[in-house]
């Protein structure tokens, strides 16, 4: 189904440009302040600044999800794999900033749920019919 295909395609793009956003800031700035974080929120983490997280949210769940993106408008069948394994990787990485921060933030939630249904989304048969390797 065409429209469901389409929905993964703007969540892979929403995934994209949020995490370049925020990957951007958090490199531009290792000590968050200007994003309104602070490290001490790190305290938990094996980070003590975030240098690292930044580079994470920037390549990983920033560019990683844009080359996604252009495979599933391609109709590549590795892009369609690659999208249920970014799925996971998002809900992990909020799993791991929620221990990590010890703080539940609404955004959080928002970022939870789109990691699953960018991995539900990918398993569907009716989207990977429409897919060629």
């Amino acid at each position: 189904m065409k429209k469901l295909t389409y929905l993964l395609i703007i969540l892979i793009f929403f995934q994209a440009i949020s995490a370049l956003g925020g990957g951007f800031g958090l490199l531009s700035d290792v000590s968050g302040s200007s994003m309104g974080f602070s490290v001490e929120m790190l305290k938990h983490s094996p980070f003590t600044n975030f240098l690292i997280p930044g580079l994470f949210l920037f390549i990983v769940l920033g560019i990683l999800p844009a080359i996604i993106g252009v495979g599933l408008i391609k109709k590549k069948l590795w892009s369609l794999k690659a999208s249920f394994y970014l799925g996971i990787i998002l809900v992990l990485w909020i799993i791991l900033e929620i221990i990590f921060i010890r703080e539940f933030a609404m955004l959080q939630l928002v970022y939870f749920l789109l990691g699953i249904m960018i991995t539900i989304l990918s398993r569907l048969k009716v989207i990977s019919s429409n897919f060629k390797k």
